[in-house]
């Protein structure tokens, strides 16, 4: 829901600047874990790992949605375990369920519609460094 504001000009008119609600905390399970670069692997043979950088752990649930603004419905929210739902309008959707072990290691199970097509995550993530610097573009 987006709210207006109301605020004073200096020549005695009001203007009317819509606000957006502050996003959620995350689930508490994703608050503890650790930001950094993340190594997920996945339970199939043969499949490669990716790297992740992991700024908040709200990055792990959205895995074949990355980067893009979806509208978050939390499940389940546990010490150890987290269950968010998620759709992004025009792309897809999807069911995230981790299982934390550490704040360093988790288990991601994820699944969805991603740009019309089904997917199935059954993921190991484990915190492997820091994320490499952001660099300026000259």
């Amino acid at each position: 829901m987006i709210l207006p504001v109301m605020l004073a000009a200096a020549a005695g008119h009001t203007l009317s600047v819509p606000v957006l609600p502050a996003a959620p905390p995350p689930p508490v399970a994703l608050a503890g874990l650790e930001p950094g670069l993340w190594d997920l692997r996945s339970r199939e043979p043969g499949e490669a790992p990716q790297r992740v950088c992991v700024r908040d752990g709200m990055t792990l649930v959205q895995l074949r949605h990355p980067g893009q603004v979806c509208r978050r419905f939390v499940v389940e929210d546990a010490p150890d375990r987290a269950s968010v739902t998620y759709s992004c309008p025009g792309t897809g959707h999807g069911r995230t369920v981790v299982r934390v072990e550490t704040p360093r290691l988790v288990q991601i199970d994820s699944q969805g519609i991603a740009d019309g097509a089904p997917f199935a995550l059954d993921l190991e993530g484990r915190r492997v460094g820091a994320c490499a610097p952001v660099t300026a573009r000259k």
